[in-house]
């Protein structure tokens, strides 16, 4: 039982590492080749990938109405909140475009006031929800007025659309749950996900040939598959069933600090001290929002 929990922990610490390092993979490999291009086929070879191993294992096609969640799904989490999330990178450093993502609990909380009056709250949630837009205010204001890149808002605002579509999808997930094996189900979202971003691809005229995809794409692709979806996701899973929640859910917060050092190193992304604090109070405001609510459960 501790050697289990031993290697759950190494797997966080995987987990961690390897999911914050591809906000960086993901903004090397829209460099030279267009976003959702990129995207639809790191989505398509992590997707074929899951379906054809669990289809090896027996499992059933899906049928018509679970086709459909599954469509809905994929359109909301990967198309929208991991194909404007990749698209955002061109414009915004990846360790940014990571701090907005791991805001999505704040982003569930007030959606869930808004639309579905729910008012089981208290105050240690406004206070997170209050500490979480103050340092991602902080962050924002430093980027935006000291030389941001051109194009800094539109990346802005296509991070904060692609985790809000994740919050979304959070929420239709735990009220219109399926019965099928999460991971499957993951995989079909992916692959369906990828030919609707290969047609929106067609559509808008936004690619390159695949012969003129350069070595550099290729091997970010090669990451983003191998480590990102499948290594990463596999040692998730373990730590998921060998740890603690509370204590299995700090990858969310490891991955943004992870992205702004790598980005720092790599991409000679700018840290600040106003970036750092931002990004602490941020993190710290999601993490009072996530206890004050699971205390209310």
């Amino acid at each position: 039982m501790a050697a289990n929990k031993n290697k759950a922990y190494i797997a966080l610490l995987i987990t961690s590492l390897v999911w914050g390092t591809t906000w960086v993979v993901s903004k090397i490999g829209v460099q030279k080749t267009p976003a959702f291009e990129v995207a639809s086929i790191r989505q398509f070879s992590g997707g074929i990938l899951y379906v054809c191993f669990f289809l090896f294992k027996g499992l059933p096609l899906p049928t018509k109405n679970q086709f459909k969640w599954l469509s809905i799904m994929a359109v909301l989490m990967f198309v929208s909140s991991n194909g404007l999330a990749t698209l955002a990178l061109r414009y915004i450093p990846s360790g940014l475009a990571a701090l907005i993502a791991a805001l999505y609990p704040l982003s569930v909380v007030l959606i869930e006031m808004i639309f579905y009056k729910n008012n089981k709250i208290n105050w240690g949630t406004f206070i997170g929800l209050f500490l979480g837009i103050a340092g991602i205010a902080l962050v924002f204001y430093d980027s935006a007025f000291h030389n941001h890149s051109e194009g800094y808002w539109f990346g802005i605002m296509l991070s904060l659309i692609a985790m809000i579509t994740w919050a979304v999808a959070t929420i239709f997930i735990a009220r219109k749950k399926t019965d099928m094996n999460p991971y499957y189900a993951t995989g079909w979202q992916m692959l369906i996900s990828s030919f609707i971003m290969f047609l929106i691809v067609m559509i808008s005229g936004d690619s390159i040939p695949i012969s003129s995809i350069p070595l550099q794409t290729w091997a970010a692709l090669a990451y983003l598959v191998s480590a990102g979806s499948i290594f990463a996701f596999i040692a998730f899973i373990y730590s998921m069933k060998n740890l603690e929640p509370g204590i299995a859910s700090l990858y969310a917060y490891i991955n943004p600090i992870v992205a702004i050092l790598v980005g720092s190193v790599i991409m000679n992304e700018k840290v600040t001290l106003n970036i750092i604090i931002g990004s602490a109070i941020t993190l710290g405001g999601v993490n009072l929002v996530n206890k004050s609510l699971k205390a209310l459960k």
